[in-house]
């Protein structure tokens, strides 16, 4: 079985994916790193948790948009 995330740690990883889109990539350790100097007062746990939870979407989105058929003009006319 997976781990699951608390409702806190997904609240505020879409939180700041909406308001710092382009910031965040697939690298875990540069996101832990905005992560930390986005939010304050967090505990190293939840700071990672955070970061893993937008590792995770970031990674997903980007396979999703690769997957996708791409259309040749040449094959639609």
């Amino acid at each position: 079985m997976g781990k699951v995330k608390t409702e806190q740690v997904k609240r505020v990883g879409k939180t700041l994916l909406e308001r710092f889109p382009d910031k965040f990539t697939t690298k875990f350790d540069e996101n832990k790193l905005l992560v930390n100097s986005l939010t304050k007062g967090t505990t190293t746990r939840v700071r990672n948790q955070i970061a893993g939870y937008i590792t995770h979407k970031i990674s997903l989105a980007q396979a999703n948009s690769s997957t996708e058929p791409v259309i040749d003009e040449e094959e639609s006319e």
